[in-house]
């Protein structure tokens, strides 16, 4: 009886120990690139990001990820730096500026009358660990004094994750949002130039 007890006990103080150990701590990443590339050489455009829309699925600090049967789990310990919508337009704005040489209205003393207004609704961002990282949006640049020169685009990114883990998960979401950032830029661009501009 008394050894009954011991191993009853003993189980009772595992279980404790387990309900007390401390969980694992959260992960904090960011759509920012770690070193923001070097400037390249782009004529000045001025460039007003309007704020980001995310489907309300993702729009949360935790991951929601699409496993291999379709379902979709929420990652507790995997959380971006940032509402997902601000690393989307941090991350595009960063790009802008460093390869296409935009300058945003906020930074300035004064809002000038020429500035391009982007806006950007995202309509789907996925994460498929070992996969993919999806972000499927529609975008547009328009000017208030050439209204005839809107334009509005759909863009559809894929990058590939060929390595397990988050790091890689979030390294293509960066990866996709530069992309997203060099379609709208050069079509900042030839705007500004005065061309009409083309979508894909």
């Amino acid at each position: 009886m008394k050894r009954r007890w011991g191993v009853a006990a003993a189980i009772l103080a595992c279980a404790l120990l387990a309900s007390c150990a401390t969980p694992p701590p959260e992960r904090y990443h960011s759509l920012l690139a770690s070193q923001p590339d070097a400037p390249t050489p782009q004529p000045p455009v001025v460039v007003e990001l309007l704020p980001f829309s995310v489907p309300p699925q993702v729009d949360q600090p935790q991951w929601l990820v699409r496993g291999a049967d379709d379902s979709l789990l929420l990652l507790e310990q995997e959380r971006w730096a940032a509402p997902l919508r601000d690393e989307l337009r941090g991350a595009v704005t960063e790009r802008l500026a460093s390869r296409w040489g935009a300058v945003d209205v906020h930074a300035l003393a004064a809002t000038p009358t020429g500035a391009w207004r982007v806006r950007v609704d995202v309509q789907r961002f996925e994460s498929l660990p070992s996969r993919e990282a999806r972000l499927d949006s529609v975008w547009s640049i328009a000017s208030p004094q050439r209204a005839a020169s809107t334009l509005r685009c759909r863009s559809g990114i894929r990058e590939s994750v060929t390595e397990p883990g988050a790091p890689a998960l979030a390294a293509a979401h960066r990866r996709a949002a530069a992309r997203l950032a060099d379609e709208i830029g050069r079509q900042l661009q030839a705007l500004q130039r005065g061309e009409p501009g083309t979508c894909g």
